[in-house]
């Protein structure tokens, strides 16, 4: 059997490669591995985000309402200091408080905010670069993760929370099963039968792993925001002017950014569920499953263990450095709070969209290994029993590196079909017609002439393709130098795609050529046997001759024509198998 590329853009074989170890780790597996992770893991389960910054002043009114509240000795106490300092007796109250508040923060926290000046000094740039580095381990993870496959991603982790549902998805849809249990039905009734399974099993959803799964993508969602954070918009606004000590920076040039942070820091208030991190890790460790010595195992705890680090410098960023506090002075707001960012509501949207690409692709590929089996035996009877001659250099079960050219399963089935059914039927009534034939037309010597030589040449033409494929060829050489191209990915996988778009296309061309010849030759013999209604194709002038007393040239003739046309009609079922045509 060959395998053909769904699609010349990637790398042969990259996503069965890429998903192997996700799709074939058994949901048993999954679940040992966690436990094992439970149990090999420190991961802390104190908050991130457990308001242990809060003042006295955090769950204060506003200044106003507080200044309203206040006896009225107070307000006459203001009232004069105000006199004297020429501000309204509000305005004393507040500086009051917020002086109040910076004092605080600077007795609690020092070294990190000048209430003052509203400045931001060096150890909150400390702080700040060590949380960007804490927040970028998160982006790489989350980057050859959710981000690649966010579907395929929720699908894992529903394997974890929701095992039950997730064995009925995967068994109940199954193609073979389905057919297995309807063996009468159509492919339209097969699909549908499919998709109701797949709706019972969602049924089955209780409300706890509802929950469960968008407490986890609220989680992921928070994650990707922190990770995506705009560090370094915050780090590169600090300078050393007006400090000796190290760089500074005034909280009204970064007081947005600062103000998103808190949102994304509070919202982000308990550490990942340790399903969710392995289901992240899983898709991490895709890449490295190929290596020598890669250890599964292994490679989770040393991604555990970087992410309980990280998680480490977030929780201890949200306890030695308060972003509220120093928003409400910065702000003059004692009543700034803030707030929880929304996301993670859509990830049942998500989870059913990739199933039911999922069911779609199952039975895809279902219907075009059928038809493979079906066009098997149909090159068995129509071949003689012959079996194909598979080409060398393509991908195939025994060759997974080699090209994926789209058109090669054609050009096997015309290289068997040349030897077994021209050179030993057809050619045998075709020669005396190119030797001996007296057409009436010159145009139908001249046609009939071109698609004997394209017919005749056919096997050549395939071998000097092999070449070409071959290591030592042409296209060979470029596919090799592509995939062992050191740019960057995008880079490398356009250059492989234009090697196997070329390949492709010299394998099309030769197919093409046979199509039109196998074409001409049924016209141009039905014109010999008189079958042409139109009359563009004569018969021969000396057909009689040709003949002779017996009727075995006029049979060799009707057999040619069918031989043709079964001809055309398995090439056009092998461009429906392989997706090139309805």
């Amino acid at each position: 059997m060959i395998f053909m590329a769904d699609s010349p853009a990637g790398f042969p074989g990259e996503d069965k490669i890429l998903n192997r170890l996700v799709s074939e780790l058994a949901v048993e597996e999954r679940v040992n591995l966690l436990d094992k992770l439970k149990s090999q893991s420190n991961l802390s389960a104190d908050l991130l985000y457990d308001g242990e910054v809060k003042t006295g002043e955090e769950e204060a009114p506003g200044l106003e309402e507080s200044y309203a509240r206040l006896p009225w000795y107070y307000r006459i106490f203001y009232f004069i200091v105000g006199v004297f300092r020429g501000k309204p007796p509000a305005k004393v109250f507040e500086d009051s408080r917020v002086g109040r508040l910076g004092r605080d923060i600077d007795a609690r926290f020092p070294g990190l905010y000048d209430y003052q000046h509203n400045v931001l000094l060096p150890e909150f740039y400390r702080r700040m670069a060590d949380l960007k580095e804490a927040a970028r381990f998160f982006y790489n993870v989350l980057d050859v993760s959710v981000n690649r496959d966010r579907g395929g991603f929720y699908a894992f982790l529903g394997s974890l929370e929701m095992g039950e549902v997730h064995r009925l998805l995967e068994t109940d849809t199954d193609p073979a099963s389905i057919a297995g249990a309807n063996p009468s039905a159509g492919e339209g009734e097969l699909r549908q039968a499919a998709f109701r399974a797949m709706e019972n099993a969602f049924a089955g959803i209780s409300v706890e792993q509802r929950n469960t799964m968008y407490k986890n993508a609220r989680s992921l969602f928070c994650l990707k925001e922190l990770s995506s954070f705009l560090f370094d918009r915050v780090l590169m606004a600090f300078g050393f002017e007006n400090s000796a000590s190290g760089q500074v920076c005034s909280v009204n040039i970064v007081r947005e950014m600062l103000e998103s942070l808190n949102n994304i820091l509070c919202s982000l208030r308990e550490p990942p569920p340790l399903p969710l991190l392995e289901s992240l890790f899983i898709f991490v460790t895709q890449e490295k499953a190929g290596e020598q010595g890669f250890e599964l195992s292994r490679e989770m705890r040393s991604l555990l263990a970087r992410s309980e680090n990280a998680l480490a410098t977030i929780r201890e960023f949200n306890r030695q450095t308060p972003l509220t506090p120093i928003l409400r002075c910065a702000n003059r707001d004692l009543s700034f709070q803030p707030k929880q960012t929304s996301g993670g509501e859509d990830w049942f949207i998500v989870y059913r969209e990739y199933w039911k690409r999922r069911i779609e692709s199952r039975f895809a590929e279902y219907m075009r290994l059928r038809r493979h089996h079906d066009l098997v035996n149909s090159f068995r009877y129509f071949l003689k029993g012959t079996n194909l001659k598979l080409l060398e250099n393509v991908v195939s079960e025994s060759n997974p590196d080699g090209i994926p050219v789209i058109g090669a399963l054609a050009l096997s089935f015309l290289l068997s079909f040349y030897s077994a059914v021209f050179m030993a039927d057809i050619n045998k009534i075709l020669r005396p017609v190119l030797i001996d034939g007296e057409f009436y037309k010159r145009e139908n010597r001249t046609e009939f002439t071109e698609s004997y030589n394209d017919l005749i040449k056919l096997e050549d033409d395939i071998q000097r393709f092999e070449g070409d494929i071959s290591p030592a060829g042409d296209l060979g050489k470029r596919y090799s130098l592509a995939r062992q191209d050191m740019s960057s990915l995008p880079v490398k996988r356009r250059k492989v795609q234009l090697v196997v778009e070329d390949a492709s296309r010299a394998a099309s061309a030769i197919t093409g050529r046979v199509r039109a010849a196998c074409g001409t030759m049924i016209n141009i013999i039905n014109g010999i046997m008189k079958k042409d209604p139109d009359g563009k194709y004569d018969t021969l002038a000396n057909l009689s001759q040709l003949a002779g007393k017996g009727g075995s040239f006029i049979t060799g003739l009707n057999n040619a024509v069918e031989q043709f046309r079964k001809t055309l009609q398995l090439l056009d079922d092998i461009d429906v198998m392989e997706g090139r045509r309805q």
